[in-house]
């Protein structure tokens, strides 16, 4: 019989070599390919000496292939779980631990998983994956194949209802990558983090290409040519700094509004630069992004899918202490046109937003769809058409503001009045029309010009004739369909003001289990 002295240091020691994971050995290696511990990265993440781990004494339950011996029960079994507090609230996060087995998947190491997450939606707080795993565990067979299927399924129930955030922290690839794609935000490092379903040696033994497992799924790759990963960091400190920057934007659960800050910045600051910012001729590129810094809270814009489809521009900020997201085409890049790239990700920001009560300000200046073969035969009807769905079902606030061109269905689609964009807000330099002056005026006069005596100076008149009658915000705003056609120096003090009236909108759908989104 163990005297009570003999239990409590029974206990430590579990909990010591629950805290050792794979060894010092393996720790050592982590550290020097320039990674965090799965415990050092979960302490970073939360508030000091917040974290509190849940199944420390968790081990697998394989006794196949040798996996029975007593120095291969290490406790917790490959991965840390528990929850943290970030800025005082409470955050689910489990994180694979690569010194134990490579931090594969094991039947136990999953039932941890899914019960972090189940506590998170019944609890309603954020769940953090940080993931550095090499797959499933193999000795164990269909049993750790079903474990990635109960993360897939909690994955999905809980979308919508709690924000996930997914941060890849190392190797993820074959079926281990779907539960990262369920979630709401990737986040990946550079240099140490790769993603793929299939690696390098299964594509050269198949198709024959050589390709790095950089170049197939490192960070860079997923950034900004797949757009599988939203945000890249620096380093472990760096990707767990900017998960709790993005937790600062969300609420915890959808019942909830998103947290709120007395703003430093004054809510009446006005900025006349603002006024001479939009450049006299309309075919004159200029970045959407000194717009914004100079409009949200401190110049603060924590930009989502910053190297992706870069001609459409969506993130989080504040005004007047409020999280809002930021949805903006960027004439620096194709002119500001959507394309399919585009439509897929300001549709799934957009969602993101309406799901977690995050109101939504859109800033326009878009000519048009991407003309092209290439966008046609890609689908971008239907791509397109997933962005005017998005806003169109959305119900959370909504204020729009057109810079400069608003042009024919893009103009529609990028949260018109038309589809239940609240307040409409346009530039005195916006032009809002069926299409630009030039292309106008050939369709409706091009004959009338190749008969003129002047052709040049007729075509001068009649675009003049166009801009005077169409193209400009006073049409649409004489017919409602723009609110106010306000002074540039104060975008920050109306958008405020707006965002305030509508702090107790309730709007709704019609009754249906969901819409069939255009996917």
């Amino acid at each position: 019989m163990r005297t009570s002295e003999e239990r409590l240091r029974y206990l430590d020691s579990l909990r010591e070599a629950a805290r050792a994971g794979g060894g010092a050995a393996r720790l050592a290696k982590q550290h020097a390919s320039g990674k965090l511990s799965a415990r050092e990265r979960v302490e970073l993440l939360g508030d000091s000496g917040s974290f509190e781990e849940v199944d420390p004494f968790v081990v697998h339950r394989c006794r196949d292939f040798g996996m029975g011996q007593p120095e291969d029960l290490i406790p917790g079994d490959g991965v840390v779980a528990g929850s943290v507090r970030v800025d005082g609230r409470p955050v689910f996060v489990f994180a694979q631990d690569f010194t134990v087995f490579g931090g594969s998947l094991s039947e136990t190491n999953a039932a941890k998983i899914c019960k972090v997450m189940d506590l998170a939606m019944r609890i309603g707080a954020p769940v953090v994956g940080l993931n550095d795993s090499g797959g499933a565990r193999i000795q164990e067979g269909v049993a750790s194949l079903a474990g990635y299927a109960d993360i897939f399924l909690l994955n999905t129930l809980a979308s919508g209802v709690v924000p996930q955030i997914s941060a890849i922290m190392g190797p993820c690839a074959g079926g281990a990558v779907y539960s990262p794609a369920i979630t709401d935000f990737i986040m990946m490092v550079r240099g140490t983090s790769y993603m793929f379903v299939t690696g390098p040696d299964v594509i050269k033994t198949v198709t024959h290409e050589e390709v790095t497992k950089e170049a197939l799924g490192g960070a860079d790759t997923h950034a900004s040519t797949s757009g599988v990963a939203h945000v890249v960091a620096d380093s472990d400190a760096d990707c767990l700094l900017r998960i709790r920057d993005l937790l600062g934007f969300l609420p915890s659960n959808n019942r909830e509004d998103p947290p709120r800050r007395s703003p430093k910045d004054p809510v009446d600051r006005e900025d006349p630069a603002l006024d001479r910012f939009i450049p006299e001729n309309p075919n004159q590129p200029y970045d959407m992004k000194t717009l914004l810094a100079s409009v949200v809270d401190d110049g603060d814009f924590f930009e989502i899918h910053a190297d992706y489809a870069k001609n459409l521009v969506v993130g989080f900020a504040r005004l007047g202490g409020r999280p809002v997201g930021i949805v903006a085409n960027q004439p620096d890049f194709l002119a500001g046109c959507l394309d399919i790239d585009s439509s897929l990700k300001g549709a799934r920001f957009v969602r993101f937003c309406d799901a977690f009560n995050i109101p939504i300000v859109t800033f326009v200046d878009v000519p048009g769809f991407l003309p092209g073969t290439k966008q046609e035969f890609g689908g971008i009807i239907k791509h397109g058409a997933k962005l005017l769905y998005a806003f169109a079902e959305a119900t959370v606030p909504k204020v729009t503001l057109i810079t400069r061109k608003a042009y024919g269905g893009a103009y529609d689609v990028m949260s018109s009045k038309h589809i239940r964009a609240d307040f409409n807000f346009a530039y005195p330099s916006a032009e809002i029309a069926v299409m630009g002056p030039e292309g106008a005026v050939n369709i409706l006069y091009g004959r009338e010009l190749a008969a003129a005596v002047d052709p040049v100076e007729a075509r001068k008149e009649k675009v003049s004739e166009y801009q005077l009658l169409f193209a400009n915000p006073y049409v649409a705003a004489r017919k409602g369909y723009i609110d106010d056609v306000i002074h540039p120096r104060t975008t920050r003090r109306r958008l405020i003001r707006s965002l305030e009236f509508l702090g107790n909108k309730r709007d709704t759908v019609p009754p249906k289990k969901h819409g069939c989104i255009p996917l």
